[in-house]
């Protein structure tokens, strides 16, 4: 099938791109990456009047570290996240997620931000997000603001974002010193959606966890923040008690549905051994410091 007509733009600028999603209110879409938007428009699902390309506004930039934490820019493509040297040690999570994001096409192509603004619950970058702790940066008519990521997942396919709003990064939080994670997923083939997903990271203060962060992938409306386990962690030893019941309230806060993937049964119990094999993989790195 093929998408309804639609006027295109390519602003050079970011006041430009903001002017003509503004004249359109609400009725145009964004385009950097494409990889969700465009097979959308093909289905009829999405039928923008007009479409922005931001691909030519620099502006947006791309990967950085600022401020011991990271800036990824609205343009960074999930090719470059899997290549960069910045996503390994304290931000291990994201490096692990980047390489497992769909399939090569679609990572020479698509972007974090637009992953994220896409806010599929089988996204990937959603949980890693929201276990390593970070913030989008959105610029509107009003100004730029900063949305926590744990207030930017409403539901389904839903964000905090304003029709006229343009995410220009996502700035994930400096974890401290000591810090580790992993992003741990089932798929029925490679390319696939997430079956169930679960994204670990931990930062360490004084030998105790200082902080942890445990997100789910593919078991509820949205990316799902297990905080129950993530308070167990909070203060206590990651020693193997801990991890076991981290584990099992990760499980306990999973809101699959069965479905050809599997029962919802069976997705919990992923949850519990992924959520148990991705603490046991970050103790074992800091043995290792």
């Amino acid at each position: 099938m093929y998408p309804a007509s639609f006027e295109y733009f390519a602003p050079t600028t970011l006041d430009e791109a903001l002017e003509i999603l503004g004249r359109y209110d609400g009725e145009a879409k964004v385009l950097a990456g494409g990889q969700s938007l465009i097979p959308l428009m093909k289905l009829r699902f999405a039928s923008p009047s007009a479409l922005v390309d931001v691909n030519g506004v620099f502006e947006l930039g791309t990967l950085t570290e600022e401020g011991g934490g990271l800036r990824i820019g609205a343009l960074t493509r999930h090719k470059a996240c899997e290549r960069s040297e910045l996503l390994r040690g304290r931000f291990g999570a994201l490096g692990a997620a980047a390489p497992q994001i769909s399939d090569p096409i679609v990572r020479n192509l698509g972007t974090v931000c637009g992953s994220l603004a896409h806010a599929d619950p089988q996204g990937d970058w959603g949980s890693v997000m929201l276990a390593v702790g970070a913030d989008v940066e959105a610029r509107g008519p009003d100004g730029t603001r900063t949305i926590p990521i744990e207030d930017f997942f409403q539901g389904p396919f839903t964000t905090a974002l304003e029709p006229a709003d343009v995410i220009t990064a996502v700035r994930v939080r400096d974890p401290g010193a000591s810090a580790g994670g992993t992003y741990l997923k089932l798929e029925r083939k490679i390319g696939d959606f997430a079956t169930a997903g679960v994204a670990v990271h931990v930062s360490f203060a004084n030998g105790t966890v200082g902080r942890a962060g445990i997100a789910l992938t593919g078991v509820g409306a949205t990316n799902v923040k297990a905080t129950a386990a993530e308070n167990v962690l909070a203060g206590a030893k990651l020693d193997d008690g801990t991890i076991k019941e981290a584990a099992r309230l990760a499980a306990e806060a999973a809101e699959p549905r069965d479905d050809l993937r599997g029962t919802a049964e069976y997705k919990r119990n992923v949850v519990r051994v992924f959520t148990e094999r991705g603490l046991r993989a970050v103790a074992e790195g800091r043995s290792h410091d």
